[in-house]
């Protein structure tokens, strides 16, 4: 049987970690990446292979960043190269209750020029992949031509059967005003199968009054499946073969150490089981499962021997 293959969109960037001026660590990351390593570490090559697309540079940089997510063993097919661009940067000062706060360098980046090709490894590849994963981020980062290709790639998968997801990321600096932000996100409600949100991202884009207003706004939308995020309050989840909506517990920890990619790796959780046949219910709750043990180490990726239990537990 051939393994599923999954796609996500989007960029990676270099990650500094660093709280005022003194020692820092380089690393890298970014919301559809490492959702992509997640899945990778959840599924067997075998069950699901997973592709990135995005751009990089030809400089040593970018080279060696390639190697890199080479080594997590991601499949990089996908990927455009493009002369004179640069990886994307980041920095995160993260408080003492685990919050982070985001500083970019990202103009130059080579994810930005991705669809600048005259047909992209993934256009010419399409009809391969049977998911495709891009988020709001993916979104904020190309220019309005970038975004047609896109969304016209995203609707040709629909109607080549492929599953397509959406996570609602939301960083407001990197939209020019809110109302843009709408129309787009809109857009890609229209594109997706699958949209998951995170409630206070959502009330954020669409400017709701308050999260039970957010809560609303999401429930009403016509989307096959949806999987409403909702922080330490429980997750909530509509499949497409029922109208009922299912609260699926959140796990507490004792230590909330660092919230980077606590969405990312819920998302990865997630699709690992429900893409292999298992209930949204299900999926949902391993989803949370590998969130919470994410957030209790510092960084977007954890060690691997950090979630092994979780991967081989017969619970979820």
């Amino acid at each position: 049987m051939q393994p599923l293959q999954f796609v996500a969109i989007g960029e990676c960037m270099l990650e500094v970690q660093a709280n005022g001026f003194g020692p820092s660590v380089l690393s890298y990351g970014g919301d559809t990446f490492n959702t992509a390593v997640y899945l990778r570490r959840c599924k067997a090559s075998t069950q699901i292979e997973v592709s990135y697309a995005t751009g990089l540079g030809t400089d040593h940089l970018s080279q060696t960043l390639r190697k890199e997510w080479e080594a997590l063993g991601l499949n990089l097919n996908a990927m455009e190269y493009i002369e004179g661009r640069l990886p994307g940067m980041y920095l995160i000062e993260t408080d003492s209750k685990g919050e982070r706060t985001f500083h970019f360098w990202r103009e130059n980046s080579a994810a930005r020029a991705y669809f600048q090709a005259s047909l992209t490894a993934l256009e010419k590849n399409l009809a391969q992949f049977d998911c495709l994963y891009f988020s709001g981020i993916s979104l904020a980062i190309l220019n309005e031509a970038s975004r047609t290709r896109l969304f016209a790639l995203l609707k040709q998968a629909q109607l080549n059967g492929s599953r397509v997801v959406f996570d609602n990321n939301f960083r407001p600096k990197l939209w020019p005003d809110r109302k843009l932000a709408q129309t787009v996100y809109l857009q890609a409600f229209a594109t997706c199968h699958t949209a998951m949100i995170t409630l206070d991202d959502h009330q954020a884009v669409f400017d709701c009054c308050s999260l039970d207003n957010a809560l609303a706004h999401v429930q009403s939308l016509s989307i096959p499946e949806v999987v409403i995020k909702r922080g330490a309050d429980n997750t909530l989840v509509r499949q497409e073969s029922s109208s009922e909506w299912h609260s699926i517990p959140t796990l507490s920890v004792n230590q909330v150490i660092d919230t980077t990619a606590a969405g990312d790796s819920f998302a990865a959780g997630y699709l690992s089981r429900r893409l292999c046949g298992d209930s949204a219910d299900i999926s949902a709750a391993f989803g949370n499962a590998l969130a919470a043990r994410v957030i209790q180490y510092r960084g977007a990726l954890i060690p691997m021997d950090a979630m092994k239990d979780l991967i081989f537990s017969q619970e979820y």
